[in-house]
C-alpha cells in the first residue's frame, strides 16, 4: 500500500509540474503576442522560439572558463535557457532586450543574469558604457541573436553584423535565426562568411540558423 501510495503521489506531482509548465508557456505566448501587437517592428514574431530551434542556436557556442557571450533580443528567455543548458554560466552571459516587460521577466526568471534594457543595434556603444566596459573587454566568445532582422533596412542589418563581428574574438560566431529562404545579410568575400543549418521543421514556423564569422 505504501509503495502504491508513493507511486500515486509521484504521478500527481508529475502532472502538477506539467500543468505548471503548460501554464508558463501559455503566459509567455500571451506576453509575446501582446508585445508584437504593441510594437511589431521590434518584436518581429508573434510567439517565442521553440526549444528545438533554441537548442540548435546554443549548439554553436562553446562554454569555457572566463568566456563571455551576448544574447540579443532574448524575449521570454527560451534561447537563454538553452544557453544555460549548454553550460554557459549566468555571469558569463549578457542579455540585451528592448522591452522593459521582458527585462523584468528575465531578471525574475533567471536570477543573477546580466540583463540590459537597450537597443541591440547600438551594441558597440552599450559595451563601451562604464557599467559594461569590463564585460568582454578582451573580445566576446559568441553573440546569439533572435532579432527580427528583416524588419530593418539592409544597410542597418549589415552594420549590425559588422559591428558584432568586430566585438567577437577571431573565429567566434554570430548566431542568428530567421524564417526566410535567404540570409539576413549576404556574405562579404574577404570580410565575413555565413553558413546555414537545415530547416528546423519542429519549430513553428519552420526556421533555420545562420552563423556568421569573420574571414581572416
Amino acid at each position: 500500500m505504501m509503495d502504491m501510495s508513493g507511486a500515486q503521489s509521484e504521478t500527481m506531482r508529475s502532472r502538477v509540474r506539467k500543468v505548471k509548465a503548460l501554464k508558463a508557456k501559455a503566459l509567455d505566448e500571451v506576453r509575446f503576442f501582446r508585445s508584437w501587437v504593441e510594437n511589431p517592428l521590434k518584436t518581429g514574431a508573434v510567439s517565442p522560439s521553440g526549444p528545438h530551434l533554441a537548442s540548435k542556436m546554443a549548439s554553436f557556442v562553446t562554454p569555457k572558463p572566463h568566456a563571455h557571450f551576448v544574447e540579443l533580443g532574448p524575449g521570454t528567455g527560451v534561447v537563454t535557457k538553452a544557453l544555460f543548458d549548454r553550460g554557459i554560466g549566468h555571469k558569463d552571459l549578457l542579455s540585451v532586450e528592448y522591452s522593459e516587460d521582458f527585462c523584468h521577466l528575465l531578471k525574475a526568471r533567471y536570477p543573477g543574469l546580466n540583463v540590459v534594457q537597450g537597443d541591440a543595434y547600438a551594441l558597440k556603444n552599450l559595451l563601451q558604457s562604464p557599467e559594461l566596459a569590463e564585460f568582454g573587454k578582451n573580445g566576446l566568445d559568441g553573440i546569439i541573436s533572435s532579432l527580427p532582422l528583416f524588419t530593418r533596412p539592409e544597410e542597418q542589418r549589415k552594420q549590425l553584423i559588422e559591428d558584432a563581428l568586430e566585438l567577437l574574438k577571431p573565429g567566434a560566431p554570430f548566431v542568428q535565426f530567421s524564417y526566410a529562404l535567404v540570409p539576413p545579410v549576404k556574405p562579404e568575400p574577404g570580410r565575413f562568411a555565413v553558413t546555414k543549418t537545415d530547416w528546423i521543421w519542429k519549430n513553428l514556423p519552420p526556421a533555420r540558423v545562420w552563423v556568421y564569422r569573420r574571414v581572416h
